[in-house]
């Protein structure tokens, strides 16, 4: 399907609605146009204090009351510059003086201008005591003007939005940029057809964006929200609704061979596969062997066999006369993938070598950064067929990797990797037909947060262990109880006493580097001032390994270095050196994260762990224990003890799987996050939804988008739909092609 050139965003541009102020308060949040502005929700409502009689209010009270304007005076200040306004209201039962502390004269004609004798106002804030006059009043309250009716009462009365803001941007300009866009309501596009709307009782969008800025009632808020979640929630559907569409369309080569790669593998086995594993390889089977492109997501915790079931998949594309293809995120992770394949086939993975199985393939390795000639062999053996399984970085999406006849493709770790990769994997099948895709995580996503980020794939989980590991026990260690650190450094010198590895992770490669740890913008709070920082600056690789160095604890033991600066033959070597035992303890960054095996390895102490999100925490610890030997994982933070970031990391500690801690991370941060910040795709700009509130609705949005997607698939009689999946694909990723 060409690429649509038409846009949902063809409304006003914000230059020809508001004033200058306004359109830079608003292009700072990255709105430019009404379309986009009147989807910009509040983050919260205020809901005004009860309209009180003048003679109930008290000192420190909130109070709103409908006042009428008796008297206005103002003087000069005797003791500093500036001027003090003072307007006297009453509500016929009794008076109270309204007083202003101002700096400029222009500053007390604006008030006098909007508050001149007998208007009738609606006035805000908190009772405070004027020790001078030995009397209550309220200081620089909130006011506007109102009718004592019942419709004014009710306006006085309503939610006041309270919008996000950046330094130097008021409330009062995003409040006003927005009521002047209200006016043009009627003119915004309409991605969800009015039927679908009606069908499941939410307001038309005119009216949705109305009770969203301008709400009388908490109720009002509740239904304009709900067209919002719910039309964010169509579109993200209609796209994968559309994909889904086109890969029934798109021939895919049909891998239904039975063997003989497949049985000599299952044979070679040293352990027997799981129920879990059996059922899991079967689904994959049936989907593999159609004519039309598969796309799974394999999910499954940290050590459930995940790779097994897949290599066994990449075997049956082999025997079926097609190569299959694994892409790592990074070369450490390649390259530890590359060995174990080429470990668990053994005699098959070697053709062409003396002591290869007749039936037996080549397994070959290719990275960004590669020697020419190997590469170039490497190249040679992809394009002739000879390899029938390629393992690979990024450097397999380049157009200059062309495969015999690619089949399967394997994505590691697949929230590193945008949809984006997955297409342009999807190009390089034989004669014009497109490979099978399986992605595989070993960070659990809960089913509706699925739906909603990577809703164009079927998921498959693993929820049993192979049982060949002897697991992990987490603590949290507080810097602040020093007693506590020492035990954890001893525990690692204890370890390594017992012939054992340790891995120490850092948040960044050196202290000393400001690129490697620019400061973060401020974070401001509802009213534009700077909150104060939340963490201490993290540790780098290169001070932490001088430091171990010289504990006491640790003399003697063999420490080693990695992080992302090292060249890949370097990061080679020192996994090298790791994996045979030659280093005691590796100082790293989060280049370890994934699929790194060391057996070996027992402890993993994680450094500023605060500074991690749960899914990295949880990547990391299973990073040990994957033998023999139980594993340890400390989390050492500087966070105060019991306090929030404290609270969390035991959270993280206690749980007992990664499904557990996928439900903690997506309550905690959103699908977003939980998928992964480098995944280029829809997930990272949710804006409404909240995948386990809105479950229903992302169902509800799902039945609707594949039915109205089923009966127009190019979307003809819904071009706000169509230019909408063209917006929300350029939004997630700018070089996203629609396909």
């Amino acid at each position: 399907m060409a690429r649509r050139q038409e846009s949902a965003r063809g409304s006003m541009p914000l230059s020809e609605l508001l004033n200058s102020t306004e359109s830079r308060a608003m292009a700072s949040f990255g709105v430019r146009d009404l379309d986009t502005m009147l989807r910009f929700a509040p983050r919260r409502y205020v809901v005004p204090a009860p309209l009180r009689s003048l003679r109930e209010i008290h000192q420190g009270e909130e109070v709103s009351a409908i006042v009428e304007v008796t008297s206005v005076h103002d003087r000069a200040m005797r003791s500093r510059h500036g001027f003090i306004l003072e307007v006297t209201v009453s509500d016929g039962t009794e008076t109270l003086p309204l007083t202003f502390f101002l700096t400029k004269k222009h500053q007390v004609q604006w008030h006098r201008d909007r508050l001149p004798v007998k208007a009738r106002i609606l006035v805000r804030g908190t009772v405070g005591y004027d020790d001078y006059r030995g009397a209550l009043q309220l200081a620089h309250p909130d006011y506007e003007p109102v009718e004592d009716t019942p419709q004014g009462r009710a306006w006085a009365q309503r939610p006041r939005p309270v919008y996000p803001l950046r330094r130097n941007i008021s409330q009062k300009t995003m409040r006003a940029a927005t009521e002047k866009g209200l006016e043009f309501a009627d003119s915004l596009t309409r991605p969800v057809p009015e039927k679908v709307l009606s069908r499941r009782g939410l307001p038309p969008l005119a009216e949705a964006a109305q009770l969203v800025h301008r709400p009388l009632t908490v109720e009002d808020t509740r239904r304009g929200l709900a067209h919002l979640r719910f039309e964010e929630a169509f579109v993200l559907q209609a796209i994968f609704a559309q994909r889904r569409a086109q890969d029934e369309r798109t021939p895919a080569p049909v891998l239904a061979a039975e063997g003989p790669l497949q049985g000599l593998f299952d044979q070679r086995l040293p352990f027997i596969l799981t129920e879990g594993q059996r059922e899991i390889g079967a689904s994959i089977v049936e989907r593999i062997g159609r004519g039309h492109p598969t796309s799974v997501l394999l999910q499954g915790d940290v050590g459930s066999g995940k790779t097994v079931v897949a290599l066994r998949a990449m075997l049956r594309a082999v025997d079926s006369g097609h190569q299959a293809a694994l892409l790592a995120p990074t070369e450490v992770l390649a390259e530890q993938h590359h060995r174990t394949l080429t470990t668990l086939l053994g005699e098959l993975s070697r053709a062409g070598q003396l002591d290869a199985h007749p039936e037996a393939t080549r397994v070959r390795l290719l990275t960004g950064s590669q020697r020419t000639a190997h590469r170039r062999e490497t190249l040679l053996d992809v394009t002739s067929g000879q390899a029938g399984i390629v393992v690979g970085t990024h450097a397999l999406l380049t157009e200059n990797v062309e495969f015999a006849s690619l089949g399967l493709v394997v994505i590691d770790e697949q929230h590193r990797f945008g949809v984006d990769h997955r297409r342009r994997l999807r190009t390089k099948g034989p004669a014009g037909q497109s490979p099978h895709v399986i992605v595989m995580t070993a960070t659990p996503i809960p089913r509706t947060a699925a739906l909603a980020t990577v809703g164009d794939l079927d998921v498959l989980t693993l929820r049993e262990s192979p049982g060949q590991r002897a697991g992990v026990t987490s603590f949290v260690v507080h810097e602040k109880l020093p007693a506590w650190e020492q035990r954890m450094w001893q525990r690692a010198a204890e370890e390594i006493a017992a012939d054992r590895q340790v891995f120490v992770v850092c948040a960044r490669i050196d202290e000393d580097d400001a690129a490697d740890d620019a400061p973060a913008p401020p974070v401001l709070d509802e009213y534009g001032r700077p909150q104060a920082p939340a963490l201490a600056p993290a540790r780098g690789v290169t001070q932490t390994a001088r430091r171990l160095a010289e504990r006491a604890e640790l003399a003697g033991a063999r420490l080693g270095v990695l992080h992302g600066r090292l060249t890949g033959e370097e990061k080679q070597e020192i996994m090298g050196q790791m994996v045979r035992g030659e280093i005691d303890l590796l100082v790293s960054t989060t280049v370890i994260e994934v699929g790194v095996d060391v057996p070996n390895a027992s402890v993993m102490i994680i450094l500023d762990a605060e500074r991690f999100g749960v899914s990295q925490l949880h990547q990391l610890r299973g990073r040990v224990g994957r033998g023999e030997h139980a594993g340890i994982a400390f989390f050492d933070t500087s966070a105060e003890v019991g306090r929030e970031h404290s609270a969390h990391l035991q959270r993280v500690a206690d749980a007992a799987d990664g499904f557990a801690l996928a439900e903690l991370d997506l309550h905690r941060r959103g699908a977003g996050d939980l998928v992964g910040e480098e995944q280029s795709g829809l997930q990272r700009t949710l804006t409404h939804l909240d995948v386990l509130r809105d479950a229903q609705a992302i169902e509800r949005a799902r039945e609707d988008a594949f039915a109205v997607v089923a009966a127009d698939p190019e979307l003809t009689a819904h071009p706000a739909l169509d230019g909408a999946i063209a917006d929300r694909l350029r939004d997630a990723d700018p070089d996203v092609e629609r396909s």
